[in-house]
């Protein structure tokens, strides 16, 4: 596995409750989503983690994808890169909106940080190449790859009724 540097930024003070050490729960989320990943980089990587709220959320998908409304969670892929020995490139970001996340949380009558877990998963594995929006067979493949880590991180099946 490729050395991973996560730049993790806590735009929402509300994000510190939902793990004792946030930035820790974060870098152990994208790690397990490495570790499912059929296709990984050959050097070391940069991810960068917003938490942030339903306002900056809805503004980037406003912007980025012509969706006016927020979302649980964006992925943003970096350019490719020039490899440079030593230097990590960047692979992307990955942006998580706290009301979202809260509201579905108590709809799916799930832990917050289950849920935060799962789309941390979710928004990596986009970076890492995987799309669930290109057809049943893809959707199923990233479903049962979020599955397999998530259980390294001693999360239900988020899929399971």
């Amino acid at each position: 596995m490729p050395a991973i540097e996560i730049d993790t930024a806590i735009e929402d003070e509300r994000w510190t409750a939902v793990a004792p050490d946030l930035e820790a729960f974060v870098a152990r989320a994208v790690e397990a989503a490495f570790t499912v990943a059929p296709e990984k980089p050959a050097g070391p990587v940069e991810v960068s983690v917003l938490l942030a709220d339903d306002a900056t959320v809805r503004e980037l998908n406003k912007t980025w994808r012509g969706k006016d409304k927020p979302t649980n969670v964006l992925s943003f892929p970096a350019a490719p890169q020039p490899a440079q020995a030593g230097v990590a490139a960047p692979l992307g970001d990955v942006v998580l909106a706290y009301d979202t996340l809260l509201r579905e949380s108590e709809e799916q009558s799930k832990p917050l940080s289950d849920h935060l877990a799962h789309l941390l998963v979710h928004g990596i594995l986009h970076l890492l190449g995987q799309d669930h929006e290109t057809g049943e067979a893809q959707a199923e493949a990233m479903e049962a790859l979020e599955i397999q880590a998530l259980a390294g991180l001693g999360v239900a099946d988020p899929y399971a009724d």
